[in-house]
C-alpha cells in the first residue's frame, strides 16, 4: 500500500459521501487539516427525506438537517464552506480552484489527498420546453422549497410527474397526499425498473386505485405553452400517443446522471457508463484522488460488471472507506447489490440483486420462483399476502436476486435475503435459517424459508415450474390448464380455458385428465399446485407448478380498460 500520510485533506462534496468522509477521516487524524467544499447551501441534508417534506409527513425543514457547517466545526474541527465551488483541479501541484458563489472571488487551495463526492444530476432531456417555468427537479432543499412555494393556496391543482422511479414514484404519493390531482408518465412499460414487469405490476394496481393516472409505454416529446383553450399554470405534456395533458406543475424525475465534468477536465479514467471509474480502494486513476457516491461507477454484486448504482446506502459506507484508505488503513470496496425499498400508498416494494433483464443481459442462467406466503402467522388477526420473488442459479442453487412487494413485512424479508446476496448463500442456506418467530411477526416457517425449500423442490426435481408469461402462448392440444382451487375461489377468477378439478377430489378423478397433454396446475399463489404437481407426477402423468399461481397471472394482466 502507498504512503501519503496527508496533513491536508479536502473533499468536494457533502451530504452521504462526502459527510461521511469528513467525519470518518476526523476520528482517524485529529490534527489533519480537512477541508469541504460544498457547492449548495446545505453540507448534509436528508435528500431522501424530500418528497416526505413536500407532503407534510415531515413538518419542519430543519429536520433535513442533519449537520450544519457550524456543528461539524464544533463537534468535527471540519473547515466546510457552503456556496463554494471546485472549479478545477490541477492534479500536477495538487491543489483546487474553487470559486465562491455568491461573491464570484476564485482562489486555490493545495491537498495531499482529494475525495470527489460531487454525486448525480437529474436527467433533463433534450425534450422541447424541459425548462418552461413552474418544471421542478427534487435533488436538494431549494428544490422543494420552490415546489412548496409552488403549492401554496394552488387548489386541486394538476400535477403531472415524469418518470417512474423512487423519486418519481414517492413525490406521486406526496402530491396526492396533498390533494392534487397528478398524472404519472412513464416511457417504459413499468415503474420501478429494478422490479420485473409482473413484480412492477402491483404497483400500478395501487397508483390507479389512489386515483392516480397512469401512462406507460408513452414517453414525453414536448412541453408546450399553455392556452385559452388549454389552461394551465406550468405546460401542456404533449405524449408520443398524441395525448395532451395540463399540467399546473411537472416533477421531473426521469433519473439522473453522474457529475464528473470536474473529473473529465482533470483527466481522470471514467467509464463506459460515464461515472468515475474507481479501483477497490476507491481510489482514481490518481493515487492522491478518491471518489464515492453516485459519481463512481461500482462493480455489480452478482454480475461482477461495472454499474451505475445512485443509493444513499452505498454511498455512506464509500465515504467511510475512502477515509480509511486515505490515512493507510487496508480497506476495500467490493461490490453494490442494489438493496432499496419503497413505500407506495398502502404498499411496499423492495428488492435486492439481479433481476431478469439484468441477468439475461449477463448471459447468468437462471431459475424463477414465486411465492406468496403470509406476513405473520395466519391464525393471528391482521396478516397479508407477500408477493415474492427469488431468482437463483440452476446448478448450485446460489441466490441471485430477490424482490418483494406486500402490505406489511416487506422490508424484514428483503434485509434478510440481501444479507443472504451478500453473504454468497445459496437456497439451501435460506431453508435453514433460524429466524424470529413469533405470531405477530412471523411464522414458523418464515417467507424466506418457504422460499429456499420450494427452490430445494425444484432442484431436486420434485417440481418442475411454468411462469405466468408462459401461460399467453399454450397450446390447447399439448397442454392443459389445471385449476384446483375451491369452487368459489373460482368463481372470483379463473384464467381462461382451464379446467377445474379442486385439489381434494383430485385422486379421484385422475381419469378425466388426458395423459397425452402436459398439465399446469395452479392455485391461488403455488402451494395447493405443487401438492397437485406432486399426485399428478407420482400417478405418471407429466405436470407442471405456475409459479406463483393465480396471484402472480392475475397482477401481470393489463386492467380491462387496456385490453
Amino acid at each position: 500500500m502507498r504512503n501519503i500520510n496527508p496533513k491536508r485533506l479536502i473533499i468536494v462534496g457533502g451530504v452521504a459521501g462526502g459527510a461521511s468522509a469528513a467525519a470518518r477521516a476526523r476520528r482517524l487524524c485529529e490534527d489533519c487539516e480537512i477541508i469541504v467544499f460544498e457547492r449548495g447551501p446545505h453540507v448534509s441534508f436528508a435528500n431522501c427525506g424530500l418528497p416526505y417534506f413536500v407532503g407534510g409527513e415531515i413538518t419542519q425543514q430543519d429536520s433535513l438537517l442533519l449537520q450544519t457547517p457550524e456543528s461539524l466545526k464544533a463537534r468535527f474541527n471540519l473547515d466546510v464552506r457552503v456556496k463554494t465551488e471546485v472549479i478545477q483541479i490541477d492534479r500536477a501541484h495538487r491543489r483546487v480552484g474553487v470559486r465562491e458563489l455568491e461573491t464570484g472571488r476564485e482562489y486555490t487551495e493545495a491537498y495531499d489527498a482529494l475525495i470527489l463526492s460531487t454525486g448525480a444530476s437529474p436527467l433533463r432531456p433534450p425534450i422541447p420546453g424541459i425548462e418552461r417555468p413552474n418544471h421542478f427537479v427534487v435533488r436538494n432543499i431549494p428544490d422543494v422549497e420552490k415546489i412548496m412555494a409552488w403549492s401554496k393556496g394552488c387548489q386541486s391543482c394538476r400535477a403531472v410527474v415524469v418518470g417512474g422511479g423512487y423519486v418519481g414514484l414517492e413525490m406521486t404519493e406526496q402530491l396526492r397526499h396533498r390533494g392534487f390531482q397528478v398524472t404519472l408518465v412513464e416511457a417504459l412499460p413499468q415503474v420501478m425498473t429494478p422490479l420485473d414487469p409482473e413484480m412492477a405490476a402491483w404497483l400500478h394496481t395501487e397508483l390507479r386505485a389512489n386515483g392516480v393516472a397512469l401512462h406507460l409505454g408513452n414517453p414525453v416529446v414536448a412541453f408546450e405553452s399553455p392556452s385559452a383553450q388549454e389552461p394551465a399554470r406550468a405546460s401542456i405534456v404533449v405524449l408520443k400517443s398524441g395525448e395532451r395533458l395540463p399540467a399546473d406543475s411537472v416533477v421531473l424525475g426521469m433519473g439522473v446522471k453522474p457529475e464528473v465534468e470536474l473529473a473529465k477536465v482533470a483527466g481522470l479514467e471514467l467509464g463506459k457508463l460515464g461515472g468515475i471509474r474507481v479501483n477497490e480502494h476507491l481510489q482514481t486513476s490518481d493515487a492522491h484522488i478518491w471518489a464515492v457516491g453516485d459519481a463512481i461507477e461500482v462493480r455489480d454484486g452478482v454480475t461482477g460488471h461495472w454499474a451505475l448504482i445512485p443509493l444513499a446506502g452505498p454511498a455512506n459506507r464509500q465515504g467511510r472507506l475512502a477515509a480509511d484508505h486515505v490515512f493507510g488503513r487496508p480497506s476495500r470496496y467490493n461490490h453494490t447489490w442494489g438493496t432499496a425499498i419503497l413505500r407506495l400508498f398502502k404498499l411496499t416494494a423492495g428488492c435486492t440483486g439481479a433481476n431478469e433483464r439484468t441477468l439475461r443481459r449477463a448471459a447468468i442462467p437462471f431459475q424463477t420462483l414465486h411465492l406468496h406466503p403470509g406476513s405473520h402467522a395466519g391464525y393471528y388477526p391482521g396478516a397479508e399476502p407477500i408477493a415474492l420473488k427469488i431468482l437463483f442459479a440452476p446448478d448450485t442453487g446460489r441466490l441471485l436476486g430477490a424482490q418483494a412487494v406486500g402490505h406489511e413485512g416487506v422490508d424484514k424479508r428483503i434485509d434478510v435475503l440481501a444479507t443472504a446476496l451478500k453473504a454468497g448463500m445459496t437456497v439451501h442456506n435460506l431453508a435453514e435459517l433460524e429466524l424470529a418467530y413469533a405470531p405477530p411477526y412471523g411464522s414458523a416457517k418464515d417467507p424466506v424459508n418457504l422460499a429456499g425449500m420450494a427452490a430445494q423442490n425444484v432442484l431436486a426435481g420434485d417440481v418442475a415450474l411454468a411462469q405466468w408469461s408462459e401461460v399467453a402462448s399454450l397450446d390447447p392440444q399439448t397442454t392443459l390448464l389445471l385449476d384446483v382451487r375451491r369452487a368459489d375461489e373460482r368463481a372470483r377468477g379463473f384464467i381462461p380455458g382451464s379446467t377445474h378439478i379442486p385439489l381434494d377430489e383430485l385422486r379421484q378423478r385422475l381419469g378425466e385428465l388426458p395423459r397425452d397433454r402436459e398439465i399446469i396446475a395452479y392455485c391461488q399463489s403455488g402451494q395447493r399446485s405443487y401438492f397437485a404437481v406432486r399426485i399428478l407426477a407420482q400417478h405418471g402423468l407429466r405436470a407442471r407448478n405456475l409459479s406463483g399461481s393465480y396471484r402472480t397471472w392475475k397482477a401481470a394482466q393489463p386492467p380491462e380498460s387496456e385490453h
